[in-house]
């Protein structure tokens, strides 16, 4: 089975489209004595002549005339699959797999890196998935989702992670409770949720919120009550919307206008934030995930500039 050199089916093509070697020699930036032997090797491997030589030019045999469709369309795939590969690579093309928790979409961080990805790369496949941290967690650990905006505050091994912004905590109240029926509270104190009861993102979703909110009630004297723990952070206010407690979530949840909630600002030490990262896999990146990285990180850096 012959095996012929692309570049000598392009100088071919040149050839035939040009009908003549100075033309086609002047196109592909090389001089007419090696574009002449370059034809006479082709057809030397092929075993063919393609080319009757005139006076004034070249034109092509019926042999000629048979090779120039395929090689038309072996150079238009080579040519297309290269510029697949590349666009892949540079993030342009391909699929990729973001996965984020109910509350990180309501800060509009989330889907403002996305919008701005999608504008730059609107040829990559992308999929979107909801989840809490921990499924999270784990899936892009197992590669099945490339990145992920979570709560958590620490990635399992093998997943690196940034944070890419860190917000307020607020108190969600029922809307009948006597702490804010009837009154207009702008804030309140993290010490006077001593007595409530507390409802909570279950800490095996999210043990970095969980365990943040306990420890800054401890650093205020109390050990909070606990009463009930949601699968997800958006379930806890539907549970305050029930009048099963209060709860503490980060100050963008309050885009949830849920009927039955009061949202309180609360003094509590510094350390009580809600943080926002993201992971991926510590593996070789996608083209793809590396541009959402990128993305990411010059918003961050944009936001702590203003």
């Amino acid at each position: 089975m012959a095996s012929v050199d692309l570049r000598l089916l392009r100088y071919f093509l040149a050839v035939a489209e040009e009908s003549h070697l100075t033309k086609a020699a002047a196109r592909l930036g090389i001089r007419q004595p090696p574009l002449s032997q370059q034809i006479r090797v082709l057809e030397a491997e092929l075993g063919v002549t393609l080319f009757h030589r005139l006076p004034r030019g070249m034109e092509l045999t019926e042999s000629g005339r048979a090779l120039l469709d395929d090689a038309r369309n072996i150079i238009a795939m080579v040519d297309q699959a290269v510029d697949g590969v590349r666009r892949v690579s540079q993030g342009e093309a391909g699929r990729l797999t973001v996965g984020f928790t109910g509350s990180a979409a309501f800060h509009p961080f989330v889907p403002s890196v996305i919008r701005r990805f999608r504008e730059s790369a609107p040829h990559v496949h992308l999929v979107l998935e909801e989840s809490s941290t921990g499924e999270l967690r784990e899936a892009v650990a197992e590669g099945r989702i490339d990145v992920a905006f979570i709560r958590g505050a620490h990635a399992d091994p093998g997943v690196q992670m940034e944070t890419v912004l860190e917000e307020a905590m607020l108190a969600a109240f029922p809307a009948d409770h006597p702490a804010v029926k009837g009154r207009t509270r702008k804030r309140i104190a993290l010490s006077e949720l001593a007595d409530e009861s507390l409802i909570l993102y279950r800490r095996h979703s999210g043990p970095g919120l969980y365990d943040a909110i306990i420890t800054a009630c401890s650093a205020e004297g109390f050990s909070p009550r606990v009463t009930q723990e949601a699968p997800r952070m958006l379930s806890t206010l539907s549970f305050v919307a029930a009048g099963l407690g209060v709860s503490l979530v980060p100050a963008s949840l309050r885009r949830v206008n849920i009927e039955g909630v009061v949202y309180v600002s609360v003094t509590h030490p510094a350390a009580l934030r809600a943080p926002l990262n993201l992971i991926w896999r510590d593996a070789p990146l996608s083209g793809a995930a590396r541009k959402l990285i990128d993305e990411a990180r010059r918003q961050r850096d944009a936001s702590l500039a203003t």
